[in-house]
């Protein structure tokens, strides 16, 4: 069975299609979910992609998250659900609640867009179970507020829980611990800056991040195989 990746499409949302096209490059199936709907549409995997949702007003994320997708985006994840956020899609996770964490602006306040290298700090998520820890990955970030930050209590646990699932090998925004990505305790909710689905092609670059998009894809199949909780029911 085919896996169905949905990717949520807020306004400015601008990666949505990048992502629709590596998932199917890689056998997947993905289809677009509308921000003002209450549902995933029994979708196997939801992708929150890159971007600039409602303009990155307020602050990044903070007015995508109480979009009404974001409530079954939240029970879905809530169900063992997998769930990435990437970029944009990572900070409207944080905003809403489904990881730790904020982003910032960047050191230095410049704006990003260049390949940098990550490192794979553990493989039990749905991003990382088909690659090695210890992996470094060419994957181009493209972000200003891309800085992630903690209080040192949830930084400790984040440690401790062996959930920092990215690491930069040189840091370019000055995020705290080197994070380039980070999961829940669930593990199956991942947020990350670097764009897999801009390195999904050794056209583009880098093909590094297929090992990331098929270890979701591999997720989403063995999800779409699982039997449903309550919270997947309506879904």
């Amino acid at each position: 069975m085919t896996a169905r990746v949905g990717v949520v499409l807020f306004p400015g949302t601008n990666c949505e299609h990048d992502v629709v096209w590596a998932v199917e490059r890689l056998g997947g199936s993905a289809e677009l979910l509308w921000h003002g709907d209450r549902t995933v549409a029994g979708v196997d995997a939801v992708v929150i992609p890159g971007g600039f949702a409602h303009g990155d007003y307020l602050r990044t994320g903070a007015i995508a998250r109480f979009s009404p997708v974001m409530d079954a985006v939240a029970a879905f994840a809530a169900d063992g659900g997998p769930v990435v956020g990437v970029c944009n899609g990572f900070q409207v996770l944080t905003e809403a609640g489904l990881l730790p964490g904020a982003l910032q602006k960047n050191a230095g306040l410049k704006f990003l867009c260049e390949t940098v290298e990550v490192r794979i700090e553990t493989t039990e998520t749905v991003l990382t179970s088909r690659a090695r820890p210890g992996d470094v990955l060419a994957i181009p970030v493209n972000h200003f507020e891309g800085n992630f930050t903690c209080d040192t209590e949830t930084l400790d646990r984040l440690r401790a829980e062996d959930r920092v699932v990215l690491r930069y090998v040189q840091n370019p925004n000055g995020s705290l611990d080197d994070v380039a990505g980070i999961c829940s305790e669930g593990r199956n909710v991942v947020g990350l800056m670097p764009h897999p689905e801009r390195a999904s092609e050794a056209i583009l670059g880098s093909d590094d991040g297929r090992v990331l998009l098929a270890s979701l894809l591999a997720a989403a199949s063995e999800w779409a195989g699982a039997a449903p909780g309550p919270a997947a029911v309506g879904r």
